[in-house]
């Protein structure tokens, strides 16, 4: 298992090669290290200057965010991933954010320049790639159903957006921070159609054929509702659940036993972490190795 670092860590640290890491609070459930590193060992064996580079983890508190950047960045970290609470408060510190990421208003990898962080966010392109690999679903031109209104939901539907969905709903049992991402949308939407729902409530003129992605965190603990159900709603062309582990939720299991396609967070896991490795090492990376490093993390 990889250490679990802090920033009192870096008064000694001894490490020679090129470091990567990834910050969170918590941050011990975290599979990115054994993800990262095995991919960098197939990298070394076609370049041998990958043979340093090493990712490791470190448990920061929201408060120490903007010291341990700074120090981070002193001690010569190359490359940051960036999870739960940090990606939207990055934002304020780093010193340039790609304008990209910028409709998001969140980063996940920020890469090392001379004058400060450079921020990213690879979680769009993560789940793209994989609704496209698990499901054979390409989000352009395809409706897409939305559960929840944070940052992970925020993310997803500005990618669709930006992909071209035919219209995009979006569903969050409160109605405030639903009609605030509608708003913060809206620019971004053009000539796309944007709605809003409660989940216990379905429009009837939901589309048949949507994509359904589940960006809230329902589903982690056992005991969890259902973030919708989905006998409420239109046959779905396949749902999408961000979350990981457990591998099934409850959302997943229902669409099983509807028949209908669908689809756990790993590969979106997988993907994002393989573009941001792609960012900071401007070389091909071994998704294949990837995967198979974080199944048999789990």
């Amino acid at each position: 298992m990889e250490p679990v670092y802090t920033l009192a860590d870096l008064d000694t640290w001894s490490h020679r090669g090129t470091a990567l890491a990834v910050l969170g609070h918590p941050i011990k459930h975290s599979i990115s290290p054994p993800m990262h590193n095995a991919a960098l060992a197939v990298m070394a064996q076609d370049h041998p200057t990958y043979g340093d580079w090493r990712y490791f983890r470190f448990d920061v508190p929201p408060a120490d965010l903007p010291l341990a950047l700074n120090r981070l960045h002193a001690a010569g970290f190359h490359g940051l991933n960036l999870t739960v609470p940090h990606k939207v408060l990055a934002c304020d510190t780093i010193a340039h954010v790609d304008p990209s990421a910028r409709p998001i208003g969140a980063v996940n990898t920020l890469r090392r320049t001379t004058n400060g962080w450079h921020g990213f966010n690879t979680d769009g392109y993560g789940l793209a790639t994989a609704v496209t690999e698990t499901l054979g679903i390409q989000i352009s031109g395809t409706p897409v159903i939305l559960l929840g209104a944070g940052g992970a939901a925020r993310g997803a539907a500005v990618e669709c957006l930006a992909r071209g969905c035919a219209s995009l709903h979006i569903a969050n049992r409160t109605a405030a921070n639903r009609d605030a991402l509608l708003t913060a949308l809206a620019p971004l939407a053009g000539d796309i159609p944007l709605h809003g729902f409660a989940p216990a409530e379905p429009p009837a003129d939901l589309p048949v054929g949507a994509l359904l992605i589940n960006a809230t965190s329902a589903g982690l603990h056992p005991e969890d509702p259902l973030p919708i159900d989905l006998a409420a709603l239109p046959t779905p062309a396949g749902v999408y659940d961000m979350i990981y582990n457990p591998a099934e939720s409850a959302l997943l299991a229902q669409a099983r036993e509807r028949g209908l396609p669908h689809a756990n967070g790993l590969s979106m896991l997988i993907h994002q972490g393989a573009r941001a490795l792609e960012i900071w090492t401007d070389t091909p990376v071994p998704v294949d190795a990837m995967r198979q490093a974080v199944q048999a993390a789990l």
